[in-house]
């Protein structure tokens, strides 16, 4: 099984440091930059599941060819027309998961390389990128769930199970792929969403008047335009994202608001875009999605 991870940063880099430590064949497509990090450094991951540094496999999109089994795509929404064009010459008859955040990458996936080839995938984790190199696991959970969304990826998703399912994190195969990522688009936009828009993470907002109503509101949206989509999220969905997102306690924030402190771009059209699009397409009355986007859109145009 050789595997190509486009990119090693917070999570390509996390899940395949794992997939290399535990024997797998990885190369990671990287720019120059990170190339040279790599060769003086070593991959580097400081986690509470256990640190890592280890030297590893790197390519650069010039040399990249064909032979890969499967490509773990991790890159942010706004790269992606780069990513497809970077992945392209390893593309030919590789399974193709994508990890990025909402569902709208798969339709321009499907497009560049066809449906069979593209499955489904979720990450459930949190990582950044220090300027060093150095991946920052930040809390224990490191899921990572991808399944099949033809018949026709069956057999290579079940080739792919024993690295993902043996590597050190928590990897599976998933038979409702679709469903998992719907119910992480509703997690990722009411999180990031409110997150941005409060300019605080989950504790700060929940202790706030009206801060935990909002955001049940925010949920309630999300969940409305999945469920017109087909795919209603499910009671222990519903369980822990009221427990997650309203907790006074919590210092949870989202990765969208890292970047945003930091003046850079973000998810807002993948995300909050996508979703508003997909609630009004269906006819959903969604006041707080709309703040959200348009909060999101005016902090782009001030880049």
């Amino acid at each position: 099984m050789r595997i190509l991870i486009l990119g090693a940063g917070g999570i390509g880099g996390y899940y395949g440091g794992k997939l290399a430590a535990a024997g797998v064949d990885v190369t990671f497509l990287v720019r120059p930059r990170r190339a040279g990090q790599l060769a003086q450094d070593g991959l580097v991951i400081r986690s509470p599941k256990g640190d890592l540094r280890m030297a590893v496999t790197t390519v650069l999109r010039e040399t990249v060819g064909a032979g890969y089994d499967a490509i773990l795509l991790s890159c942010k929404a706004y790269d992606l027309e780069d990513a497809i064009e970077s992945i392209r010459p390893a593309g030919r008859g590789a399974l193709i998961v994508p990890l990025l955040n909402g569902i709208k990458h798969l339709d321009r996936l499907d497009a560049a390389f066809g449906a069979d080839h593209v499955a489904g995938g979720v990450a459930l984790i949190g990582t950044t990128l220090e300027p060093d190199g150095t991946i920052v696991h930040l809390d224990r959970g490191d899921g990572l769930s991808y399944g099949p969304r033809t018949p026709a990826q069956e057999a290579a998703c079940a080739a792919l199970k024993p690295a993902i399912t043996g590597s050190g994190f928590a990897g599976r195969l998933s038979h409702e792929i679709m469903q998992e990522m719907w119910e992480k688009f509703c997690f990722i936009t009411s999180n990031a969403g409110m997150c941005c828009l409060m300019r605080g993470d989950i504790g700060t907002i929940a202790r706030t008047q009206e801060g935990a109503g909002l955001m049940r509101e925010m949920i309630a949206e999300c969940v409305a335009t999945a469920t017109a989509a087909g795919f209603p999220p499910r009671a222990p969905f519903h369980e822990r994202i009221d427990t997650q997102l309203t907790n006074p306690k919590s210092a949870m924030t989202a990765s969208m608001l890292r970047d945003l402190r930091r003046g850079n771009q973000v998810e807002a059209q993948h995300v909050a875009g996508d979703m508003l699009a997909r609630a009004k397409a269906a006819g959903l009355a969604v006041p707080i999605l709309r703040a959200v986007y348009a909060h999101l859109q005016v902090y782009q145009a001030g880049l």
